[in-house]
């Protein structure tokens, strides 16, 4: 969702305003308190919004009916109001206001309305207790993912940092229009300034300019995405090389995404299928779902920062691999994707696409991923993760869910790289992994186990012994 569909629900007349609050739905940006809630409460899930990308907490609404706050105590809204400044340190930037509405009983009530904005710090409360918005949750997190936060919220800076020669007018108008009649803003220049894309000078920040710039490859040159297929299932090198098409795509991140979809679409393989016409027609190995989501992703969440190296989307008869630049933010187990407590690195970026309606809140689009692939009946999507990027893979090959069941989670990577490699012993696939020797072992014992790879050697302590799958 994001934020306009709350703004749309404040701005329904005031008979109808908390049902259709009621009918929003929860999700990274947006949640609903009983006039019941502390004010300690209260500012648990502001810290939470203020570590990741900011949103709306609206009191008087709970349990799908519209309770108002007119029965609150009377200190109960000062104590709400005052909740920033008493329960976290340091203060978490939010403002209040109040809203008329209907409540269940027919009766003219009212609402509180809490803006948070996204913060560049990290906020904990008086207990020192640091918490973390992800998709719909308020997570508590860990020392060692309170550290990650901290080292990533340095990172987050840059998208808001002040780009130097540049001004409103090389922004692209009718893009910034169409952002402004998309949230229903009526002038694009102040919703620029409450995005924080602007400073209070009117300065643009390296979001904006990414986001609307006309060309905003004359201050980052690398910030593009660059489409390549590939004969077979190798790249090749040398004379070898496999390479059948390569397109650049620059502009605003907007744009690169229209035409990254486009060039993708083309040349991506199909086969015969049903479709969801009912038909039979030309259907990609790879549901669009799922590469499209994780082409959104790379332009979202890679880091900006890194100035030498743009986003690959590689495209194989086989597969589609996505690198971004930059690692994840926060505590990564690239094994378990679906559990990965983490948040935007670039959260102004982020809310814009959302508002565009690109991708989905945080957690839910690598959700959406695994289930686009699983209904296909394809391999689970993997991740990799380099010393300076992100590499995600999503498969057209069928799997036997039963066997992936039994197997530890990284196996179907384990055994893409004997694929790759032909032959690989146990130390380069721990060394490959980035995992620990222990648990390669584990996942190699259970692939043997299983009759997809045979370890061929002379002896237990055989130095040049290797791994390669059953069949070769």
């Amino acid at each position: 969702m994001s934020t306009v569909v709350v703004e749309q629900a404040l701005a329904q007349p005031v008979s109808d305003r908390g049902r259709a609050l009621l009918q929003a739905r929860e999700d990274q940006w947006f949640e609903r308190k009983s006039a019941r809630v502390t004010a300690r409460d209260l500012a648990d899930a502001m810290i939470a919004f203020a570590n990741a990308e900011g949103g709306i907490i609206v009191v008087g609404l709970w349990n799908g009916t519209v309770e108002g706050i007119g029965g609150a105590a009377p200190k109960s809204l000062s104590a709400w109001q005052q909740a920033a400044l008493d329960f976290t340190t340091p203060a978490v930037p939010c403002r209040s206001r109040l809203v008329d509405c209907i409540d269940d009983a027919g009766v003219a009530n009212r609402l509180v309305v809490f803006d948070v904005e996204t913060s560049q710090q990290v906020h904990a409360n008086r207990r020192d207790e640091v918490y973390l918005r992800v998709g719909d949750e308020t997570r508590r997190l860990t020392f060692a993912q309170r550290q990650e936060l901290l080292y990533d919220k340095g990172q987050s800076t840059y998208e808001s940092t002040l780009v130097r020669d540049s001004e409103p007018a090389d922004l692209d108008d009718a893009l910034l229009a169409s952002y402004a009649a998309a949230v229903n803003h009526p002038d694009p220049l102040r919703l620029l300034s409450a995005r924080g894309l602007t400073d209070r000078a009117g300065r643009l920040t390296a979001a904006a300019v990414l986001l609307f710039a006309q060309e905003p490859q004359r201050w980052f040159p690398e910030a593009g995405v660059r489409v390549l297929r590939y004969r077979g299932t190798e790249r090749g090198t040398g004379a070898r090389q496999q390479l059948l098409h390569d397109r650049r795509i620059g502009g605003p991140i907007p744009q690169q995404l229209a035409v990254a979809r486009a060039e993708i679409l083309e040349h991506l393989p199909t086969r015969r299928a049903l479709g969801r016409s009912g038909k039979f027609e030309k259907v990609g190995l790879v549901p669009e779902d799922a590469w499209l989501e994780a082409v959104v992703n790379a332009a979202v969440h890679r880091s900006y920062s890194i100035s030498g190296d743009h986003i690959r989307v590689e495209i194989f008869d086989d597969r589609i691999e996505v690198e971004s630049p930059g690692r994840f933010p926060g505590i990564a187990d690239t094994s378990d994707p679906l559990h990965i407590t983490r948040f935007a690195r670039n959260p102004r970026i982020a809310r814009v696409c959302a508002d565009l309606s690109f991708g989905q809140e945080l957690g839910e689009g690598v959700r959406r991923m695994f289930e686009e692939m699983r209904l296909a009946g394809l391999a689970d999507p993997e991740y990799v993760q380099t010393a300076g990027s992100v590499r995600l893979t999503l498969s057209s090959t069928p799997v036997d869910r039963e066997l992936e069941s039994r197997l530890p989670p990284g196996s179907r990577g384990v055994v893409r790289m004997i694929r790759e490699a032909g032959r690989i012993s146990t130390g380069e696939l721990a060394e490959a992994t980035g995992r620990s020797r222990p648990v390669v072992i584990r996942q190699l014992a259970a692939l043997r186990d299983a009759g997809v790879i045979r370890w061929v050697g002379n002896s237990p302590k055989d130095p040049r012994a290797y791994w390669t799958l059953h069949s070769e």
